[in-house]
């Protein structure tokens, strides 16, 4: 009789589980400065340590250059930089998050990552917009709630402009 009732009480926490999930997305979190970002996990394709990258001339300065990632390149840009923060010195901390934005795999470069985090759809307000051509660029679309912190959750295929999608396309094929 008692293990019917774990049984039942455990399928219903189950349950109550997956509703709870239902309404909530997983997120790749990282440092730029003293912020914490967000990136939803069904970007992300892989974490790497820095590596050597090659520069690519007459570009956006966040867009650092290429990488070879097992035989494939893969243009990389540099989080702060695109966020108009001071420029870091890489060290044995800063990764590579590899993401795959517009059909497009394309590297980002981040200070430190933190975790994976579950946010409830509920837990995540819009940011105020000041301007309504400002909201057409933004890359920040909402605050998520975690525990006491806050995180900016970006929309990656806001971080990287069409044209300088074009233009590195355009540079990898001549590779």
């Amino acid at each position: 009789m008692a293990d019917e009732k774990l049984d039942v009480i455990a399928e219903d926490e189950e349950f109550a589980l997956e509703g709870t999930l239902e309404n909530a997305k997983q997120y790749m979190t990282f440092k730029s400065g003293s912020e914490s970002y967000g990136i939803e996990l069904k970007y992300v394709n892989e974490i790497m340590g820095i590596q050597p990258i090659t520069e690519i001339p007459e570009v956006e300065d966040y867009i650092r250059g290429l990488i070879n990632l097992r035989g494939k390149i893969v243009p990389v840009i540099d989080v702060r930089i695109r966020f108009k923060q001071e420029p870091f010195e890489y060290n044995d901390r800063t990764c590579i998050i590899i993401v795959d934005v517009k059909s497009t795999v394309i590297g980002l470069i981040v200070e430190t990552i933190e975790d994976v985090v579950t946010i409830k759809d509920d837990d995540i307000e819009a940011p105020p917009s000041l301007t309504s051509a400002n909201a057409k660029n933004k890359y920040v679309y909402g605050f998520g709630k975690v525990g006491d912190e806050v995180k900016l959750l970006l929309n990656p295929e806001k971080l990287i402009r069409d044209e300088d999608i074009s233009a590195l396309d355009d540079v990898i094929d001549e590779y």
